[in-house]
């Protein structure tokens, strides 16, 4: 069990998610109204706040994107605030209701995990996200961002809490740590307080948490993504699928990385490359790829891949490409370099979808479909606090349901169990 500075803090948050497991749910869909308002009314404090951690980062490091707020996207925030507070609550469901022999009634309930954790770098928005995806859970949330963020993260979370004192609701449900790697190594090892650990971010930082916490752990965030074009795939469906999946923001996990392309449609490459243009995006081709683009597309965008250039997670304007020659090769290359995050074919062959879509082991496969639409949002979940490449608990976009557990709940009327 803990036993550092931040102890103290762990041991309130755990206090208050007693607290907040039995908040009505108006009184929360009003706690979430009112900051969706606080958002907008303060969206100057919290832009200035932003610009200073901006300030501090390059324009072209791939996390600038991520941490960067505007007036459009606090917009967005606030309506994202206003629509997890209609939402269905899933606390309370039934998920199984059985009468035993002897009378015993057993259900099984979901209800919240107690403390949340969550782990993220360069993302403020992520702060209102898990905040208000715990509080709907029921749950209280300790947040830990990056130093990206640091003073982002403090106005939002400061933000949060004077909300909460607006309604008497005491603030320790929600708490920021500091952005110390001291920090990470307490939460890491805070058994005892702290339920549910999720770290969204890179592949090291989630390597990193996996193998030195103590508190179970949801993995998320990390995208190796690829697009198949196979030898039955449209063009036109191809090159508007590999464009959106890799240009609509290339700071996102679900954004595109490799394209794989069958040997037989290699004349099709720099048509359906052609888009990418536009965007400045590079290429890093394999051989037969750079000799079909070489002259088709822009030289100083083009250049030789080399092992290094596949298994990465660009988070830029940058993609690979691999030829493959069958079906098979494709799904081996996605084995071996893959994230288990999403996946996509693009074939008018049937029978080679339900294949790729069987086969791939990942969070989401598509047919036919930008790999872009990973996201709660777009799942019809309303909200998201990760998507988890893992398999125990929950997988894919990760909505209100899945930061509940349940329990077995039995009544009954004086049975004993026989000696």
């Amino acid at each position: 069990m803990c036993t550092g500075k931040l102890q103290e803090v762990f041991q309130a948050v755990r206090d208050a998610s007693r607290f907040v497991a039995l908040l009505s749910e108006e009184v929360k869909a009003n706690i979430l109204k009112d900051l969706a308002e606080a958002v907008l009314e303060q969206t100057p404090f919290l832009l200035e706040e932003n610009r200073k951690d901006l300030e501090k980062m390059s324009s072209d490091d791939p996390k600038y994107d991520r941490l960067r707020l505007t007036e459009s996207r606090l917009k967005d925030i606030s309506l994202d605030l206003q629509h997890v507070a209609h939402l269905s609550s899933p606390l309370g469901t039934v998920i199984s209701e059985e009468i035993r022999p002897n009378g015993m009634l057993l259900k099984r309930v979901r209800v919240p995990f107690g403390v949340v954790a969550v782990i993220y770098e360069a993302r403020p928005n992520v702060s209102f996200d898990v905040f208000s995806l715990c509080l709907k859970t029921g749950n209280a949330c300790i947040l830990k961002g990056g130093h990206e963020a640091e003073l982002s993260n403090k106005a939002i979370v400061t933000l949060i809490k004077n909300v909460l004192l607006k309604h008497g609701i005491p603030g320790q449900i929600v708490e920021l740590l500091p952005s110390s790697r001291e920090a990470t190594t307490e939460l890491l090892h805070a058994d005892g307080y702290v339920d549910l650990l999720i770290p969204r971010g890179s592949g090291r930082l989630i390597r990193y948490v996996r193998e030195n916490s103590k508190i179970p752990v949801i993995e998320t965030g990390a995208g190796v993504c690829h697009t198949y074009f196979d030898s039955d795939g449209d063009v036109k469906k191809g090159a508007a699928i590999v464009c959106n999946a890799k240009t609509r923001r290339v700071s996102v996990c679900n954004a595109l990385d490799c394209l794989i392309i069958h040997r037989d449609r290699l004349k099709d490459l720099p048509e359906i490359c052609s888009p990418l243009e536009h965007y400045g995006v590079k290429i890093y081709a394999d051989e037969r790829a750079y000799a079909e683009l070489e002259g088709n597309y822009p030289q100083a965008l083009l250049q030789l891949a080399d092992a290094e250039c596949f298994g990465v997670e660009f988070l830029d304007y940058k993609m690979s490409v691999r030829t493959v020659d069958s079906l098979e090769e494709a799904l081996q290359h996605i084995a071996k370099y893959g994230s288990k995050h999403s996946e996509c074919i693009v074939t008018e062959n049937e029978e080679h979808a339900e294949c790729f879509l069987q086969s791939v082991d990942a969070a989401c496969v598509y047919s036919n479909v930008s790999t872009a639409f990973t996201d709660g949002g777009q799942f019809g979940l309303g909200a998201e606090i990760g998507i988890s490449t893992q398999k125990l608990h929950a997988r894919g976009p990760m909505g209100l349901e899945a930061l509940t557990t349940y329990k077995w709940v039995i009544r009954g009327n004086g049975q004993i169990r026989e000696r």
